[in-house]
């Protein structure tokens, strides 16, 4: 184990972890030594991670909650220190979006789900999980955000500026925490092959077109991106903060 990327003796809360990009993060970083709280709405999907995790001779707990609630970073954070006594490193990869539409005539309430879900639960856990990142001395956060949210997103104008609002918050972060012992990095991953993404892959000529905007001409996988928040999440990356680390196939490259 690469003594640079070794997380031995911290323990890690990964939000989104049942499924895709969080799954794929909450397993490698158990690799690497964490401890590891998986968090999601879905209990036996959860269940089965942890027990994989386990299986592998890693140390993980589930805990179940919808991160949009306005109760549930508390409940994460306190569960979290109930189970290991502290809190290193926090990965906000819940979040998403389930259709596409063009601005004129999208319902708002849409545009608001959306930012609750990608933005507002985002905030609240870190407010929550500060006290403890700041005690430990080296904290990290990693917020997942998207390569929408670095351009132009036609019809997806809603997911787009949320993720938007994960970088710059995130930048804003690697400024006020610097001194204080604590890194904020966003990770942004490109069209990634995901049960979240498999609205886009329905009609063979909206995938067509994505994929043709990206160099490598295909989707990333959970895998890679999950090796993008190890180096964000590790003294891999300690001197690196408010920063934006993109994984997207070329896509951000291209004019």
């Amino acid at each position: 184990m690469n003594p640079a990327t070794s997380l031995s003796g911290r323990t890690a809360v990964v939000t989104g972890a049942s499924r895709g990009i969080g799954r794929a993060i909450a397993d490698l970083l158990a690799a690497q030594g964490a401890d590891v709280v998986l968090v999601s709405r879905s209990a036996p999907v959860l269940a089965e991670a942890v027990e994989s995790i386990t299986e592998r001779g890693g140390s993980a707990i589930a805990v179940t909650a919808d991160v949009t609630a306005e109760d549930a970073s508390e409940h994460i954070v306190a569960e979290t220190l109930a189970a290991f006594g502290r809190l290193d490193i926090l990965v906000n990869n819940a979040g998403g979006n389930s259709f596409m539409s063009p601005l004129e005539s999208m319902r708002f309430a849409g545009w608001q789900k959306t930012f609750v879900l990608n933005v507002d639960s985002t905030v609240r856990l870190i407010q929550a999980a500060l006290p403890s990142l700041i005690a430990g001395g080296h904290g990290s956060i990693v917020n997942v955000s998207s390569v929408t949210g670095l351009r132009g997103s036609p019809l997806m104008s809603h997911y787009g500026a949320a993720k938007a609002a994960v970088v710059s918050l995130t930048q804003s972060l690697g400024v006020e925490l610097g001194e204080r012992g604590v890194r904020a990095n966003a990770l942004v991953p490109g069209w990634v092959e995901t049960d979240l993404t498999g609205f886009l892959r329905v009609d063979g000529g909206v995938e067509d077109v994505l994929l043709s905007r990206v160099p490598m001409r295909r989707w990333g996988t959970p895998q890679e991106i999950a090796q993008g928040a190890l180096f964000l999440a590790s003294d891999a990356s300690s001197f690196m903060t408010g920063q934006v680390l993109v994984l997207d196939g070329g896509l951000s490259a291209n004019p």
